[in-house]
């Protein structure tokens, strides 16, 4: 999962971006509104670059209720989740009204943020069940664990996150900078085949058949029979 975290306070910034990194987030963090708004509504291939947007309230340049109420404006669904020390039932109702999904107050636990975090990512994408299901394989997003035909799969954060992506969307054709983008925040290290090497990595876990190639294009997790199309649906060899 790609996320936004806009907050000035460096401390709190820093550890929540080096906690999501260790639970497989990949994670850009800015420190002003200004820096959030033009983060969040920079499109990358016609999407939307994030999955979810922390907020923080008390931003220079810009509060962060004038950030989630342009964003809004601007027609920006990703899912904003704010944080913020401010514990008011009325700023919380004025969040909320702005057009946030969750209000989260300062101090907070981070396996908390990450349970609201996974629930969003649900909600956003029309699935109530915590588990992602692909014939015989299932992932735990919460956990991180894998499991295929019922027996435990050891993966890593990063092969995980890149599975989750394309199991969510059977039938999607991703290409490897739409990849990376999932796996990699700004100021993280980029290998030229990294892509290729988790992609290798999972098919001999799962089998050369999970993941199909689409000779250049980028690579897909077919669609089951009976499941519906998935923008990008592609065919490959």
């Amino acid at each position: 999962m790609r996320v936004l975290l806009v907050e000035d306070d460096a401390m709190i910034g820093e550890s929540v971006k080096l906690a999501l990194r260790q639970e497989g987030f990949a994670v850009d963090w800015v420190r002003d509104g200004d820096a959030g708004l033009a983060a969040a509504t920079t499109a990358a291939d016609g999407q939307a670059c994030y999955d979810l947007i922390l907020l923080d309230l008390g931003l220079p340049r810009r509060p962060g209720l004038e950030v989630l109420r342009a964003l809004r404006a601007r027609g920006v669904p990703t899912p904003v989740l704010i944080l913020t020390a401010r514990d008011a039932v009325a700023d919380r109702v004025a969040g909320l009204n702005a057009g946030a999904d969750d209000y989260l107050v300062k101090p907070f636990d981070l396996q908390e943020l990450a349970a609201r975090m996974h629930a969003l990512a649900r909600r956003a994408a029309g699935r109530a069940e915590p588990l992602v299901t692909y014939g015989d394989i299932v992932l735990n997003p919460a956990t991180r664990e894998a499991t295929c035909r019922g027996e435990p799969v050891r993966l890593s954060a990063r092969e995980f996150a890149l599975l989750s992506a394309l199991m969510a969307r059977p039938g999607k054709v991703w290409s490897v900078p739409q990849l990376q983008e999932r796996l990699y925040g700004w100021d993280d290290e980029v290998g030229s085949n990294t892509v290729e090497v988790y992609i290798h990595a999972l098919r001999k876990k799962f089998g050369a058949a999970l993941i199909r190639n689409i000779r250049g294009v980028g690579y897909v997790v077919p669609r089951l029979d009976g499941e519906a199309a998935a923008d990008g649906d592609g065919e490959g060899n």
